[in-house]
């Protein structure tokens, strides 16, 4: 009885793990037909260049005479979308740009290490190719102060502003004693085996704007979840959360150019740490001499865009008539 028993046991044994391997290898299958399907439904909505041998998506909006570039947060899965409602108000009165850098939106992923150097070079070489000319205003959200404080101090003759949405910049690191975040390799599954699509399809509304009811179209939201299942911790992606803290030690010690106009917008904080810092007293040791500098503290989140666009684009316009 006991050798019957167990052969039950690891027949059964076998069968669910055979279900399961093949529910998984299902799984996989299907989320690479869709991907490719919604490829040709939701072609992009800008245009590509060709940087370095890949494609690389540009999206702008608007003919004034100054030309915002607007950089993106690290894994934000559409930029060009995530970016419309405020594209649209400050294009009233000015060229905008969104750069999907390598594994973001529309664009290529690569297997090019995503350090400061690389991915600035990129944006400059997109930029070009696109025929959008300088000085730019680079207008960055999170991470991408990173590389706005680089690419303000490679080529300050192409930079006429910086205006930081809740941006990082090197010194962050330092000034609140908090390590660059490291994610392991296995992370790099996510996409390739539809775990992220998984994600999407049981959570949506974590991979969409917190934003009030009608400001995103349907078919911007529609996107935004697909490109997320595409997008969500590819290897582009990892290999950029994974070079911050290399990218951080390159730029720690950079500062922007004194005279130098540098407008950011900060989440009004109420938590104080140790020797009364917070994002505004941190902010405050990155303005220039320029008179032009300034702090604008909002109530909201890291994504201050989302709800806060009307009030961003009245002061960029504003910072625009004053340089």
């Amino acid at each position: 009885m006991k050798t019957k028993k167990k052969v039950g046991f690891w027949r059964v044994t076998g069968y669910t793990v055979l279900s399961l391997v093949t529910l998984v290898l299902l799984w996989i299958g299907y989320h690479h037909g869709m991907k490719a399907y919604e490829q040709k439904k939701y072609p992009a909505i800008g245009e590509y260049v060709d940087v370095n041998g890949q494609r690389m998506h540009v999206y702008s909006k608007g003919g004034g005479e100054k030309t915002i570039v607007l950089l993106s947060g690290l894994g934000t899965a559409a930029p060009a979308l995530d970016f419309e409602p405020l594209m649209d108000e400050l294009s009233k009165e000015n060229k905008v740009v969104v750069v999907e850098t390598f594994g973001y939106g529309w664009s290529d992923r690569t297997a090019k290490d995503r350090t400061v150097e690389n991915i600035v070079d990129e944006i400059r070489l997109a930029l070009q190719k696109a025929d959008i000319t300088g000085p730019y205003i680079l207008m960055p959200h999170s991470i991408s102060g990173i590389y706005s404080m680089y690419y303000a101090n490679m080529y300050p003759d192409e930079v006429e502003a910086v205006i930081g949405i809740d941006a990082l910049l090197p010194q962050a690191t330092q000034y609140f004693q908090v390590p660059a975040m490291k994610l392991p390799k296995f992370f790099s599954l996510v996409g390739p085996t539809g775990l992220a699509r998984l994600a999407v399809t049981l959570n949506p509304k974590d991979y969409l704007p917190i934003a009030e009811d009608g400001l995103y179209a349907d078919e911007n939201l529609k996107m935004t979840k697909v490109l997320s299942a595409w997008n969500s911790y590819n290897k582009s992606v990892l290999n950029e959360i994974n070079e911050s803290e290399s990218n951080v030690a390159k730029t720690e010690a950079m500062s922007f150019p004194s005279d130098l106009p540098v407008l950011y917008f900060t989440p009004k904080e109420d938590r104080v740490i140790e020797g009364g810092k917070n994002s505004v007293t941190f902010y405050e040791t990155q303005l220039t001499q320029s008179p032009l500098s300034s702090i604008v503290v909002l109530e909201g989140d890291h994504y201050l865009h989302w709800t806060h666009y009307k009030e961003i684009a009245k002061e960029v316009d504003q910072l625009i008539d004053a340089m």
